[in-house]
C-alpha cells in the first residue's frame, strides 16, 4: 500500500488574545511573557470594599501617589512570569547548593581562618532578618500594587529575600553552628549597631504608598546593603582568607546583578512618565538615603573597621548614579 505524506500549513485564525492583539496588532505573535502578564489585574465587578479600608477598591490605582496612564508600561525586562522566573532561580539554586556541597565535603569551612569566620558571622548572618523584612515588604508591594507588570516582579523580589534569608541561615549553620543563629539573633535585638538598621527595617513596615517602599527597600536599601555586604566585604573577606565565604554568597551576589535591571527599568519609566512622578521619586529618594547611610554605617565597621563608611558611600555613590541615568535629580 502505497502512503503519500504531505505537508499542509495551517494558518492559524489569529496570533494572540484579544486583549493582547489590542495593544499589538492582530499579526504580531506575542511571547508568553507578554500573554502571562497584559492586562490580567481585576479591575470590575470587585464584590465589596474592605471594611478596614473603604476608600479604596480591593486594586486601586490611588494606593500610590504615583501616576501611570498605563501600569503596564512597567513591564520586566528579564521577562519572567511564574513559569521563567521559577526555572531561573531553579538553575541559580542548583549552582548555589552544589557550592555548599562542595565547601562541606571538602572540608573548607573547617579550614577557614578563625578570625575571618568570627567576621563573617558576626556581619552576615543577624542580615537574614533584613532579608526576612525585604521578604514582607515585597509582598506589601504585591498586595497592594497594581498592575501584573509590576506586582508580579515585587511578588517575586519579596521570595526571592525569603531565599536569601534561607540561605544565610544555612551559611550561618555551616560556618558557626546553631550557637551562630542564636548570637546574631541575639545581636539583631540587642547590640548596638545594629539597632539604627533594625529600627529602618521595622519603619519600613509602616509605610503605606507601596510605590514609596518600593524606593526605600528595592531602590535605596538593597542597593547599598548588598554594595556593601556582597562587594565591600565579600571582597575584604576573600583577600583576607581567600574565596570560601564568596562561593558560599553566589546566589546573593548573582540576584542583585539581576534584579538591579528590572529595578531601574521600573524607575526609568516612572520617572519618564510626568514631571510629577519624577519630582516625588526624587523626593522619596532622598528622604530615604541619609536613614539608609546612617543605618549601615555601624554595621560595615563590623566587618571592615574604619573603611566602613567609606564603603556604605561609594556604595550608595553607586546606586545614586544608577538613579541619575534613570532620570532622577538626587
Amino acid at each position: 500500500m502505497h502512503i503519500d505524506l504531505r505537508t499542509v500549513s495551517i494558518t492559524p485564525l489569529r496570533q494572540t488574545y484579544n486583549h493582547i492583539a489590542e495593544r499589538m496588532g492582530a499579526d504580531k505573535t506575542a511571547s508568553r511573557y507578554l500573554e502571562a502578564t497584559m492586562d490580567l489585574q481585576a479591575e470590575t465587578n470587585f464584590h465589596y470594599r474592605s471594611t478596614w479600608d473603604p476608600q479604596y477598591e480591593i486594586h486601586d490605582r490611588k494606593r500610590t501617589r504615583i501616576v501611570m496612564q498605563d501600569w503596564y508600561d512597567l513591564k520586566d525586562p528579564r521577562k519572567y512570569y511564574y513559569g521563567t522566573y521559577t526555572r531561573a532561580r531553579a538553575r541559580m539554586e542548583e549552582l548555589a547548593d552544589a557550592d555548599y556541597k562542595f565547601v562541606e565535603t571538602r572540608g573548607l569551612a573547617a579550614a577557614y581562618d578563625d578570625a575571618a569566620r568570627q567576621t563573617a558571622l558576626a556581619f552576615y548572618v543577624p542580615l537574614r532578618h533584613v532579608a526576612w523584612g525585604g521578604n514582607m515588604n515585597g509582598l506589601y508591594q504585591g498586595d497592594y500594587g497594581f498592575g501584573t507588570a509590576i506586582v508580579q516582579a515585587c511578588i517575586y523580589a519579596g521570595m526571592d529575600q525569603l531565599g536569601i534569608a534561607q540561605y544565610l541561615t544555612q551559611f550561618g549553620l555551616l560556618m558557626g553552628g546553631r550557637e551562630a543563629l542564636d548570637a546574631a539573633k541575639k545581636d539583631w535585638l540587642q547590640a548596638p549597631q545594629w539597632q539604627p538598621l533594625r529600627r529602618l527595617v521595622e519603619d519600613s513596615w509602616v509605610v503605606e504608598d507601596w510605590f514609596e517602599l518600593f524606593v526605600l527597600q528595592n531602590v535605596v536599601l538593597d542597593g547599598a546593603l548588598f554594595g556593601v555586604a556582597y562587594q565591600e566585604v565579600d571582597a575584604s573577606l576573600t583577600e583576607r582568607a581567600g574565596p570560601v565565604v564568596s562561593m558560599l554568597l553566589r546566589f546573593q551576589i548573582e540576584w542583585f546583578d539581576e534584579v538591579s535591571k528590572w529595578v531601574d527599568s521600573v524607575m526609568k519609566t516612572a520617572a519618564a512618565e510626568s514631571d510629577a512622578n519624577k519630582t516625588l521619586l526624587a523626593q522619596w529618594y532622598r528622604t530615604w538615603r541619609p536613614r539608609v547611610v546612617e543605618a549601615l554605617a555601624p554595621v560595615a565597621r563590623i566587618a571592615l573597621d574604619d573603611d566602613g563608611a567609606p564603603a556604605v558611600a561609594r556604595a550608595m555613590a553607586a546606586v545614586d548614579a544608577r538613579m541619575v541615568k534613570a532620570g532622577l535629580s538626587v
